[in-house]
């Protein structure tokens, strides 16, 4: 079946016939986990069903078997889903300090941690509309957590880190928490300890000024702590910090920086290159089906009360929020190494074999991404050299040029004056570009992809809804925290239906299908005739193949605490291959689910 007919039933079958049967269900039971138990029975019993129209829906109008096995029932009545990773080993290790900091690292959004480069940390909000948006995040706040150093000794031996969702999400809090949802900007700090371990040592929640905007922000700060209250506030604290970051993957990280960019991208290489143009040759494998996806995406996912809009907090400010980032896209930023330079997470080293150096040693988003960034370079490197011997090979190439200006001035016209697109007027350029290109589409979608459902998979890890603000001191919700903190914690993140919801299209999202084609494979061998470009596509797949075999072995490595974590979920979203089904590994060609 085709990867495209497979996403589409799949979609639709959720759409038409388990959203309304779900929201019917919820409608004639409280809509609400009472229990963590209540959670994992989604996996280990399942949820019960009245028998009649649910189970009808299932089995007498989802068209194709292979969607029938997604959204199963075992003949008893019984909704089942499989157990993500994150809770296979250990139910609860999800809920550590180790593991909330790792995720950042190794987790579905490894693409947003920064190095902490000045403190308080600062806002880049105009203070003429938002006041002083500076963290209230003091000294006295982190400095019992910093193994004896101080602040500034901390961050200048680049030990400190942040998860910052501040900016992004201020602007937009007076009317996101003006619908049912209740959230705030989060600041997430962290400490690198000697073991290489990130660990989070405060978090700033703030709230526009209730006198104006223009008043600064109300932020309160919280702080690790083991047991009573205290731990109940640090679980929540996290939580909200959760949901903000799973709304900026989503938004952001996984639509916007893979399936909106590259789109212009396959448009202006069909309209403008010819089929046997070498650049059209090297492109097109990673293309395939992304118009498709991102149509479908539009008609189901992304429409104005679509299942984006049901499932993650923004709701209908949520392609607001993602245009107005696009604003700040850099196409070039796009390169790997260039990005964890920007992030301040890699210094610029011309001794490293990347070029770059990491201040995370143990960044496994970083140190398998490096490893195939590369190898996409030398592959796009050696094929591009066999067409382009000079630079004025590339100016006068009519097609090359014309694509380029297409996608610039009209494809990414909003950015077209920007100073920091290439001119492509040198093979350097064009190399470069080709594998920005190349690593959108692949390697990037597959790290933001298709561990959605490893971790996201169990709401309570990445909660993507909050519906009540942190209880206050002296109140009946800090009462009833501090009676049941574990209840408190659900019926403050994603309901019973929203869950239901989000995790089977989440489950849908995270799959391969037996005819995926993956980096460094092609799904015809005869893409060209040219035995040169042949032989440096085997080297590229035979490099491919060697990054296999270190990731395993990276794995397996207990100094290498990163790659596994309290979970011990191994780091295989970059593991170049993959069986069809829900694997977490596998890095397809192209943006293709």
């Amino acid at each position: 079946m085709k990867l495209a007919d497979f996403l589409t039933y799949s979609l639709k079958s959720l759409v038409q016939f388990l959203l309304p049967e779900f929201q019917s269900l919820i409608d004639s039971t409280p809509n609400e986990f009472d229990t963590f138990q209540d959670i994992l029975n989604l996996y280990e019993g399942g949820i019960r069903l009245p028998q009649g129209n649910l189970l009808k829906a299932l089995t007498d109008n989802i068209p194709i078997e292979s969607v029938k096995e997604i959204l199963r029932s075992d003949g008893e009545g019984l909704f089942k889903l499989p157990t993500p990773q994150v809770i296979q080993e250990d139910k609860t290790a999800w809920r550590t300090d180790e593991e909330f900091g790792r995720e950042m690292l190794a987790g579905v959004n490894p693409v947003i941690i920064c190095r902490l480069q000045e403190f308080p940390p600062k806002s880049k909000l105009d203070p003429n509309v938002y006041g002083d948006q500076t963290s209230k995040i003091t000294k006295e706040h982190i400095q019992d957590s910093l193994d004896g150093l101080s602040v500034e000794e901390a961050i200048n031996t680049n030990r400190l880190f942040i998860l910052n969702h501040h900016d992004t999400l201020m602007p937009y809090l007076r009317r996101i928490n003006a619908t049912n949802n209740k959230i705030y900007a989060s600041r997430t700090l962290l400490f690198l300890q000697r073991d290489v371990i990130l660990k989070p040592i405060a978090i700033e929640l703030s709230l526009p000024n209730s006198l104006g905007d223009e008043f600064g922000a109300d932020a309160k700060v919280y702080t690790p702590a083991e047991q009573g209250v205290e731990n109940g506030l640090w679980q929540l604290a996290k939580a909200y910090a959760a949901v903000n970051d799973s709304g900026v993957h989503q938004l952001i990280s996984h639509w916007l920086n893979t399936h909106a960019v590259i789109e212009p991208f396959v448009i202006a290489t069909n309209r403008q290159m010819s089929v046997l143009h070498p650049i059209y040759k090297l492109l097109h494998p990673h293309f395939r089906y992304t118009i498709t996806v991102n149509a479908l995406a539009r008609q189901i996912l992304i429409n104005a009360g679509g299942i984006l809009e049901k499932t993650v907090f923004p709701e209908r400010y949520a392609m607001e929020l993602s245009a107005v980032v696009y604003k700040d896209w850099v196409f070039t930023d796009q390169a790997l190494p260039t990005d964890l330079v920007k992030r301040g997470v890699a210094v610029e080293d011309s001794s490293s074999r990347h070029g770059v150096r990491l201040l995370i040693e143990d960044y496994p988003y970083a140190v398998d991404g490096l490893e195939i960034w590369s190898s996409i370079k030398t592959w796009v490197d050696e094929y591009c050299k066999l067409y382009y011997k000079s630079d004025d090979m590339v100016q006068k190439d009519t097609e090359l040029q014309a694509w380029w200006k297409e996608l610039r001035e009209e494809g990414h016209g909003d950015l077209k004056d920007k100073p920091w697109w290439p001119k492509m007027q040198t093979v350097g350029e064009l190399i470069n570009s080709c594998t920005i290109i190349i690593w959108i589409a692949s390697a990037l979608h597959a790290a933001v992809n298709f561990g959605q459902y490893m971790y996201a998979g169990y709401l309570p890890n990445r909660p993507t809804l909050s519906r009540r603000f942190m209880p206050e001191l002296g109140t009946g919700d800090y009462m009833e925290l501090e009676a049941d903190p574990d209840n408190f914690f659900l019926k403050t993140i994603t309901p019973q239906m929203q869950t239901l919801l989000g995790v089977s299209l989440i489950e849908i999202l995270s799959r391969h299908t037996s005819e995926e084609v993956y980096l460094g494979q092609r799904d015809f061998p005869e893409w060209t005739n040219d035995q040169e470009a042949l032989d440096a596509f085997a080297r590229f797949g035979k490099q491919l193949g060697a990054i296999e075999d270190s990731i395993m072995k990276m794995n397996i490595d207990e100094k290498l605490r990163n790659r596994t974590g309290p979970v011990k979920v191994p780091y295989t979203l970059l593991f170049p291959t993959s069986e069809p089904s829900l694997t977490g590994r596998g890095i397809p060609n192209s943006v293709s689910v």
